[in-house]
């Protein structure tokens, strides 16, 4: 009998049978090193068996293109358990320690990634760190005595040619794969998750190598035409007024959710006795008030993203040329209004009576600078109305976030995200039997649009009651105070906007150009002082007040302009840059843009001026979001 020699050759099948059997090996031990149970995950795969190819397929094809370019499936094997794995471990402690998950764009972040561990009290997973490289060595030990079949004659050159082709074809068979069927929302989207706006929730039931991959393609920066990172540096290191010269005011920023002025329009019928809105109205006629409208990103959804603008100063719409959601494309710190204001000294907050969680605010708020953070879970004594938080408990909660800071002796910036009108506008949306007034218009209303509209008008009379008690509250105050209230979308009312064409108001969010498409994405605002504050400020001198359409801005100005006129604008480049754009192009909409007079025209009609102010927007912004690197 011939006796066996080492390293055994393996035939092309039985490479192949091993790459299938290892690939299911390593991304079961990937689903295991999740933080919730592996059988769990395996209860919902027997429900959508779809996710066990899509979990697998990633993981083979790279073993495959690593077994091509070594010749080795163990080898490839060992190689891809380990990156595979120890992504899978790393999403396992970001999930616990930060609530988030890993992303890909994660992966150009190893500096930040190595200056924050030491920032928390991390778990190690040790026992399966250690299962990982165990396995890991087991197959290179394999790999050693067990390898692919050489053909003879052999040949260096044909060798590596047959390996280089094999490595490209299996790759580029992911690459296509990552860009069609992984990339797909609609696939994403249609398998069950408890629920699907938690994303670690997300992760934990679909699968991470599934989840992953996927996210290839989400939440992506474009980087723009013609950018230079020497330049957008030199910008944002030009001179600066020294911080802690402006007059110290407090600042209290309240974007309401879904607040809007619709019922302004010659559609609804109300007077003075029935008014939903009596406390703007009042307001706007308030010496001491700046109203105008805010153009927004979305149209009726996206309020994170409207926080991304107003607190940071960029565009959510200018950042990819696909949809994103700007909170999730934000992963380091960066420039905000927190940061301009806690150069000033000035005791920051955030308040949001939801989840932590959502829109991952919990890890975006530290990031933009907030000092205090608050979420439902840490207020106490909300009230309820249905299932949301009061905008009545919020504003009391506002009210107590101010005293405190003036009995510490200090100076409040406060932004708050509040949540009762949230969608969806049900009849139950209060609870079964709750009496809404009835809508009073001159329309014929369908059933569905009369209930969308008196849920949605009942959220609005009582974010109207929130402004109101805050105004009152403040105007009574010897502190100095400055309060902006604004709407961060317009509602959410029926398929194909069902209320809206009902009503005839003319809403066009797909016809960019004219002014049915700016009116899609606009919410009131009003910014307000009280008597000291705007003797301080010398408010009714204040150059803001004649700039751009006489209130018309982009949301992305809304901060700017809230600096301005607390006089401390000039101590930020990138927010002085913010208003002189504003005052030449007062609103940019995707690709129309309203100019200072009020026309409207399209980016590619701009003057060739007009154009490098706007690609400045883009290229500094790209320079914040993935360079700058913000020092506390």
């Amino acid at each position: 009998m011939k006796k066996q020699t080492f390293p055994i050759r393996l035939g092309a099948a039985a490479v192949f049978l091993l790459a299938v059997l290892l690939s299911g090996a390593i991304t079961l031990l990937a689903l295991w090193l999740q933080p919730n149970a592996l059988r769990t995950v395996l209860a919902g795969f027997r429900a959508s068996p779809m996710l066990i190819v899509l979990n697998a397929l990633p993981v083979g094809l790279t073993v495959l293109t690593l077994t091509f370019l070594f010749r080795n499936v163990f080898f490839a094997a060992a190689v891809t358990e380990l990156a595979v794995c120890g992504l899978s471990i790393a999403n396992r402690i970001k999930i616990e320690v930060r609530d988030e998950p890993v992303f890909p764009r994660d992966l150009g972040l190893l500096k930040e990634v190595g200056s924050a561990v030491g920032t928390y009290d991390i778990r190690f997973p040790w026992a399966q760190a250690g299962a990982v490289v165990f396995l890991c060595a087991v197959l290179v030990l394999l790999g050693l005595f067990l390898r692919c079949k050489v053909e003879e004659p052999y040949s260096p050159r044909r060798d590596w040619a047959i390996r280089l082709a094999g490595a490209a074809g299996s790759a580029s068979v992911l690459t296509a794969l990552v860009l069609t069927v992984y990339a797909s929302n609609d696939l994403y989207n249609s398998f069950p998750a408890s629920n699907p706006y938690y994303v670690p929730s997300v992760f934990n039931e679909l699968g991470f190598p599934y989840c992953f991959t996927h996210h290839f393609t989400t939440y992506t920066v474009d980087k723009p035409a013609g950018f230079d990172r020497r330049e957008a540096e030199a910008w944002d290191s030009a001179d600066a007024a020294p911080a802690g010269q402006a007059p110290r005011v407090h600042v209290v920023m309240v974007m309401d959710e879904a607040f809007s002025d619709l019922t302004d329009d010659p559609a609804f019928t109300y007077g003075e006795d029935d008014d939903p809105l009596p406390n703007l109205h009042a307001l706007r006629q308030d010496p001491n008030c700046i109203a105008g409208h805010i153009v927004v990103p979305g149209f009726a959804g996206g309020t994170a993203n409207t926080e991304f603008d107003v607190l940071t100063g960029m565009q959510t719409n200018a950042l990819s040329a696909t949809t994103t959601s700007a909170f999730r494309a934000v992963n380091r710190d960066l420039d905000s209004l927190y940061r301009v204001f806690d150069a000033d000294g000035y005791h920051t907050s955030f308040l949001h009576p939801g989840d932590a969680w959502f829109y991952n605010r919990e890890n975006v708020y530290r990031w933009l600078g907030a000092e205090e953070i608050e979420f439902a879970a840490d207020m106490k004594d909300l009230t309820y109305k249905g299932r949301w938080a009061t905008d009545e408990s919020l504003a009391a909660l506002i009210e107590e976030t101010f005293e405190t800071a003036v009995q510490n002796g200090e100076t409040l910036f406060n932004y708050t995200t509040t949540i009762q009108n949230h969608m969806s506008y049900t009849a139950d949306k209060y609870g079964a039997g709750y009496v809404f007034p009835p809508v009073q218009t001159s329309a014929e209303l369908s059933d569905a649009a009369q209930t969308l509209l008196s849920v949605y008008i009942e959220g609005a009379r009582d974010a109207d009651a929130m402004l109101g008690r805050l105004w009152r509250y403040f105007a009574a105050q010897d502190e100095p105070v400055v309060l902006a209230f604004f709407g961060d979308h317009l509602p959410y009312l029926g398929d194909d906007r069902l209320a809206y064409r009902e009503l005839g108001v003319a809403l066009s969010p797909q016809e960019p150009g004219t002014e049915a498409f700016l009116r899609s994405y606009e919410t009131p605002y009003v910014i307000w002082a009280n008597d000291a504050a705007a003797q301080a400020l010398n408010w009714n001198t204040a150059p803001v007040r004649c700039c751009g359409d006489g209130g018309r801005i982009s949301a992305c100005y809304l901060g700017s302009t809230v600096l301005e006129l607390t006089g401390r604008v000039q101590e930020s480049p990138w927010f002085q840059y913010l208003t002189d754009l504003r005052r030449e192009l007062p609103v940019i909409q995707k690709d129309t843009v309203m100019l200072s007079d009020r026309s409207l025209t399209s980016v590619e009609a701009l003057t060739p001026d007009q154009q490098a102010l706007l690609e400045r927007l883009r290229c500094w912004s790209y320079y914040k979001l993935k360079y700058k690197d913000v020092t506390e």
